[in-house]
């Protein structure tokens, strides 16, 4: 009887985990938007091959740098040879001429983690 109390309370933490973990993720993403939309959205956009002042972010995770056609990137970035992932977009975002030295990009980089976290999980939605 024990063992059944415990398999319940167990298959009930994950069931609560998960259902949860969905809540903070859309809240990240919302959180993400937001950021997104006042500190990156006045040079990109969201929408496929439409540029603005830098290139379209519209599935960039999983891209290669510096590859959206007809888009005039530095020769830092074209040269730059990564693939936009949680980890690269991460160490970019902090700091983007520390990344890519060379790069056209004027944005200083989100010193926070959470701010971060929150626009590369609404980038990973933009497909």
């Amino acid at each position: 009887m024990a063992t059944t109390f415990f398999k319940l309370i167990g298959v009930s933490a994950l069931a609560l985990g998960i259902f949860t973990g969905g809540a903070l993720a859309d809240d990240q993403v919302k959180k993400g938007k937001k950021l997104f939309k006042f500190k990156c959205g006045i040079c990109h956009s969201t929408v496929k091959g439409k540029k603005k002042i830098g290139p379209s972010l519209f599935d960039i995770v999983g891209r290669k740098s510096g590859t959206m056609p007809k888009y005039a990137y530095s020769s830092a970035m074209k040269n730059a040879d990564l693939t936009w992932n949680d980890s690269s977009l991460d160490e970019y975002l902090t700091n983007p001429k520390k990344k890519v030295p060379g790069t056209k990009m004027s944005f200083p980089g989100f010193k926070k983690e959470r701010k971060r976290t929150a626009v590369i999980a609404y980038l990973k939605t933009l497909k």
